[in-house]
């Protein structure tokens, strides 16, 4: 039998591939079984700087595999959400690597992730109003924090698609690729990401993600208490050490 979810580590990359395209990689319990096992190898490898969620066969995901659901199933890992990841993502950086359709819960996943390389003819949307249902995967809740109010309460309440170009207009997607190049460009962009400091760019993401609700009088200090580690760092000496004899650094995650 074929694996639901196809995990490939190189360069410091993780890719996890949804591996369903006779479904539309319409997501099932053991899928997110599958993806929440690679997710917990993303963060535990000292050897992973990053990792790359996409779908298999010019599609990202469908959503909820319905059939699956009709029988009882529901494809949520306990305390990690949807597809193994909505509830808790990963600590490391994780890129969406979107084509054609990324709908309902296959959305969701992408908005769960950091980062979003998608191709032209990618189609996103939260089409569960339409089937009675409720974008409860973090649909409704991360919305309103990635796209402009109105535009979250018009997606969420009519179900239509939204297409890539408009997606990349307001700013839901980092870069819009021709169809076929979503995964390369999102190997690019990861290589990027895998090429800087670990200690720093776990920092920075956490700040990021963790900040959106800090008030005014605390921000500073939250700030230093999950980035003053990076300035002590062997790591930081490292990259200061690099630059000055204009060299790559050798990071060591400590």
């Amino acid at each position: 039998m074929t694996s639901e979810v196809l995990v490939e580590a190189g360069d410091g990359i993780l890719t996890i591939t949804i591996n369903r395209p006779e479904a539309r990689n319409a997501m099932t319990l053991a899928a997110a079984t599958a993806i929440a096992a690679a997710l917990d190898d993303l963060d535990a490898r000292d050897d992973l700087r990053i990792g790359i969620l996409t779908g298999a066969g010019g599609t990202f995901c469908a959503g909820m595999d319905l059939k699956g659901f009709l029988r009882g199933e529901r494809p949520s890992i306990p305390g990690r959400g949807f597809g193994g990841l909505t509830r808790k993502p990963p600590r490391k950086p994780l890129i969406a690597a979107v084509e054609g359709y990324a709908l309902a819960g296959g959305f969701e996943l992408v908005l769960a992730c950091d980062l979003v390389v998608a191709s032209e003819s990618a189609q996103f949307g939260v089409p569960e109003v339409k089937r009675g249902l409720a974008a409860t995967a973090g649909g409704l809740v991360r919305l309103p924090r990635q796209l402009p109010y109105r535009i979250a309460l018009e997606l969420a309440l009519t179900g239509d698609m939204f297409p890539a170009r408009r997606a990349y207009e307001y700013g839901l997607i980092n870069r819009l690729v021709p169809a076929g190049q979503a995964l390369d460009e999102a190997r690019r962009l990861a290589a990027t990401v895998a090429g800087n400091g670990p200690l720093s760019v776990a920092a920075s993401k956490r700040v990021i993600v963790e900040s959106q609700d800090w008030s005014a009088e605390e921000v500073w200090d939250r700030q230093a208490a999950l980035t003053e580690h990076v300035f002590t760092s062997q790591d930081a000496r490292e990259g200061s050490a690099a630059f000055a004899e204009k060299r790559k650094p050798v990071w060591q995650g400590r």
